[in-house]
């Protein structure tokens, strides 16, 4: 096994721990409610917390670790982490419990970002956008099969286990990155290098055109359960069935997205950007007949996914030298266009619309396609290649 092959693996098992830990909650908030004592709205909260220390906490834990060296930085995270499970494992009350969600939240956008930027920095440049997704497909693995198993698991043993498996899995994670990371320097760059990096107009309309494009998904996907049930007129069970394929077309459209990376960034953006907003426009007419609905969930699937690694690529050719707190504010946008995506979904669905949301998430996908333009404009160097068009990350 190649030392690359092992520190992409590595980073995205511990990738794939941290991203259960966000949603995994979900689906144990009556049990959280009923033994903290709180309403299930209440508990909701901790979703919350986790989100707000994602998109707040995250940059602002990137900035003030920017010079550690990137191994050390990378283990205190995970450390970080840890504690917070563990916290949340043990709280005795439902203010503990939050505190739990806000110390593990911290270093979720710092880790990620730090993990992307290493494994572009652990094989050669024209496979960094493989690299990209590898470790991105740890976050897809976690929606696939890390937050229902952890669902099932909290229903069996209780509430707390499931905080408990991810304090140990996250403990070995940290002994499996000390193992195979290599030791590295401290970053040769300052702080105020990256918060000049992440204030470039490019670097700012790729953060645009991530949280506003992943909202016209979120707007969609977050009630797509109901959409299928109430309006296609498929059964619960198959509902679940038709949510791991979602989540297996993710785990695909990811990958492949990583290797049209390689190729060309700009037309990577620009195609998935184009094909989301064909297919939710056409959404709400394609969820009323059975087998076309199934189509329509199985390429938002593929599609949903496959901007991470060209967005996360565009950040990394844009911030050049000073990457790491860019990539952290573009991680926060992803979770900043979910929370929005839910929102305006909900209220569509509250005024009785249900069926429409695709074409809301259409108007806000085009938009992200438009704003991509702004983040790679359309033009040519001497060679006549495509500027910006493959990803060249530098080295460290």
């Amino acid at each position: 096994m190649s030392r690359s092959f092992a520190i992409l693996a590595a980073l995205c098992i511990n990738v794939f721990v941290v991203c259960t830990a966000e949603y995994l909650i979900s689906g144990l908030l009556p049990q959280v409610g009923a033994a903290l004592d709180v309403s299930v709205g209440a508990a909701g909260q901790a979703v919350t917390v986790y989100a707000l220390g994602v998109v707040i906490g995250g940059p602002l834990v990137a900035a003030a670790t920017a010079r550690l060296p990137r191994k050390a930085l990378a283990l205190g995270l995970m450390l970080l982490f840890a504690a917070g499970s563990a916290l949340c494992a043990w709280a005795p009350s439902f203010p503990v419990l939050l505190a739990g969600r806000g110390v593990s939240s911290l270093s979720h956008a710092a880790f990620l970002a730090l993990a992307l930027v290493t494994a572009t920095r652990a094989v050669p440049a024209e496979r960094a956008g493989t690299a990209i997704a590898a470790v991105a497909s740890g976050l897809t693995v976690a929606t696939l099969l890390g937050v229902p198993l952890g669902a099932l698991l909290g229903e069996s043993a209780g509430w707390r286990v499931p905080f408990l498996a991810l304090t140990v899995l996250s403990l070995a994670g940290t002994a499996l990155l000390a193992a195979v990371l290599p030791r590295q320097a401290a970053q040769p760059v300052s702080l105020r290098e990256e918060l000049r990096v992440v204030t470039r107009r490019p670097v700012l309309a790729v953060i645009a055109t991530t949280a506003v494009g992943l909202a016209g998904v979120a707007t969609v996907f977050t009630y797509i359960a109901p959409l299928l049930t109430q309006v296609t007129g498929f059964a619960a069970p198959v509902v679940s069935g038709l949510l791991l394929a979602y989540g297996a077309g993710s785990f695909a459209g990811n990958l492949a997205a990583g290797r049209l990376t390689n190729r060309s960034l700009s037309a990577t953006v620009r195609g998935v950007f184009g094909g989301l907003g064909g297919l939710l426009v056409l959404f709400p007419f394609a969820i009323v007949w059975k087998p076309t609905a199934v189509a329509a969930v199985l390429i938002l699937g593929l599609l949903g996914t496959a901007t991470i690694a060209p967005l996360q690529g565009l950040i990394l050719r844009h911030a050049g030298a000073a990457p790491t707190l860019a990539v952290a504010a573009n991680v926060g946008a992803f979770n900043l266009g979910a929370a929005a995506g839910s929102v305006i979904g909900g209220a569509i669905v509250t005024a009785g619309a249900l069926r429409w949301t695709g074409l809301a998430g259409a108007v806000l996908t085009v938009l992200g396609l438009a704003l991509s333009y702004w983040a790679v404009p359309r033009t040519r160097n001497g060679s006549g290649q495509e500027a910006g068009a493959r990803l060249a990350v530098p080295a460290p």
